[in-house]
């Protein structure tokens, strides 16, 4: 056995980083830490992009989003599939080789069944490793997007994975606990130096990567302390105990642009926020109603009405949110105004269609809701609340933090929950695989079109791209239709930090250190 591979995160830095002290060192907060370090375990934004700084994908995104090579130098695509071609002369953190076996090992392990990525490489039917730095991907027909699917499809060390049993990813919803979990052996820009969840990270830079004089960045470490109380923030970053706050309150942006040395970025964000009703249950787990109200599509069509999501944006959201009818946001191919038009706040017509229904004095629901996650994220809850007991829909709110919220969704164990879905793909495809597929692996809604169903796996295998967009199209007229969910907003981004610091800022709102400039 190679010994390096059983070394830990702190044993790895050491070797990689040395032990000269870092000139620059980036101490940042949000109120939320990523869920886990095992790259294939969480598809959840923050996880994501935590997890890129430590490892990396064959083809990644830069701040605007636009698709560069990464351990990929370059790729072209025939009859035998995606051809691949990797960077030559990559070393993970412990000094192994990267090759073609660690991708091969990489994609079987995030097709596993508690992987939260195996709907984006579902079309993938085979990795044919053709040498140490050329590998094949078959898929079950053409796939267009492949690339795209491939952006937070991390690559691991198999050797490393093997002498850790780590073979399988973390089974999160399950809670369980792996090696993974608390440590990382990357190929990324910086190295793990230690791991406390939930309350400290610190990541020192990888002096063997092979991107070092690449890029802009000069972050030689990174320091990262969530803060969930959200005045405890803002008071870290007016003192200058952080330099850059990723989610910082809404209410306090105008204050932070106002102090000398501070400023604020804004963009408008690629996800969408919305409440999801579980329409397959009989009974639902939290209601006096005696059958399942959101079975009716009148009380779904009541529930879009009685949200004021103009009030949402105005009182809530500092009007920083484009309140939406669709559950993915401009930017996304099928994110057209027909397919998004306006959507009218009527409590009177709510309260019609409730009695239509056969409630005519209304019904108690619980809805869950995150309270670490989005921005304002249980303030919005706390309004959809109000809003409903209007129409006279009774909502026991539970807020909880992500790490215990998210696993709610993923057992259905939720009758109405918030969630907020981003679209790394730039493609509809993403968000009809995982949310209104019937097999989809985040649809607790428990969405069910034959037809919707049928698109979503042709629409991964069509190459006509007039055809396509037509199958898109089609899909959401269905589901709009349909009423599964009820969108609230796309989400808009604020970001603050000192003037020493200059972070490009991007719709997907990941930090991406390699662009990180400090003075």
């Amino acid at each position: 056995m190679n010994l390096k591979h059983i070394l830990t995160a702190s044993s790895i830095a050491v070797i990689v980083a040395g032990p000269a002290l870092a000139e620059n060192v980036l101490r940042w907060t949000s109120q939320g830490d990523a869920l886990t370090l095992d790259p294939h375990s969480q598809n959840e934004s923050p996880t994501i992009a935590m997890n890129g700084q430590l490892y990396e994908s064959l083809v990644t995104r830069d701040a605007d989003l636009n698709l560069h090579p990464e351990l990929a130098e370059s790729w072209s695509v025939d009859a035998d599939g995606w051809t691949f071609n990797l960077r030559k002369g990559v070393k993970f953190h412990d000094g192994a080789d990267f090759t073609a076996e660690d991708v091969a090992f990489s994609f079987e392990r995030a097709r596993h069944e508690a992987s939260d990525y195996k709907e984006q490489i579902k079309s993938i039917t085979e990795v044919k490793v053709i040498d140490a730095h050329t590998i094949i991907l078959v898929t079950d027909g053409p796939n267009p997007i492949l690339p795209n699917q491939l952006t937070s499809l991390y690559i691991m060390d198999k050797g490393w994975a093997e002498a850790n049993d780590v073979i399988a990813p973390q089974n999160f919803k399950a809670q369980e606990e792996n090696f993974a979990v608390r440590n990382a052996n990357g190929t990324g820009p910086f190295t793990l130096v230690s791991r406390a969840p939930d309350e400290k990270t610190v990541m020192a830079r990888n002096a063997n990567w092979w991107g070092n004089g690449k890029f802009p960045g000069n972050v030689d470490r990174i320091e990262y302390r969530p803060i969930t109380n959200a005045a405890t923030r803002v008071a870290a970053l007016l003192s200058g105990e952080v330099d850059f706050v990723l989610d910082p309150p809404l209410q306090d942006l105008k204050r932070i642009e106002a102090t000398d040395g501070l400023s604020v970025k804004t963009a408008a964000q690629i996800r969408t926020i919305f409440f999801g009703m579980d329409q397959s249950v009989e009974k639902l787990r939290s209601s006096n109603a005696e059958t399942n109200p959101f079975k009716d599509i009148r009380v779904r069509e009541a529930f879009n009405l009685a949200i004021d999501r103009q009030a949402i944006k105005r009182v809530v959201m500092e009007d920083l949110a484009f309140p939406t009818s669709m559950i993915t946001s401009p930017g996304v191919l099928g994110n057209t105004p027909e397919n998004d038009p306006a959507v009218t706040h009527d409590v009177a017509k709510a309260k019609t269609l409730l009695a239509e229904a056969g409630y005519p004095d209304g019904f108690t629901v619980q809805l869950d809701c995150p309270n670490n996650r989005y921005n304002n994220d249980e303030k919005i809850c706390q309004a959809a609340v109000s809003m409903l007991a209007k129409v006279g829909v009774t909502v026991n709110l539970d807020a909880l933090p992500k790490s215990q919220h998210f696993p709610k969704i993923q057992k259905r164990e939720t009758d109405f929950y918030m969630l907020g879905w981003g679209v790394p793909t730039l493609d509809s495809h993403y968000v009809f695989a995982y949310l209104l597929d019937a097999a989809g692996s985040w649809n607790a809604a428990g969405y069910n079109n034959a037809r919707v169903n049928e698109l979503t796996a042709a629409m991964a295998t069509e190459i006509d791209l007039d055809k396509r967009t037509a199958m898109i199209n089609e899909a959401w007229t269905l589901v709009q239709a349909d009423m599964p969910y009820v969108p609230i907003h796309h989400q808009v981004l604020a970001w603050g930090l000192a003037s020493t610091v200059d972070i490009p800022i991007a719709a997907d709102d990941a930090f991406r250190p390699r662009y990180a400039v400090m003075q």
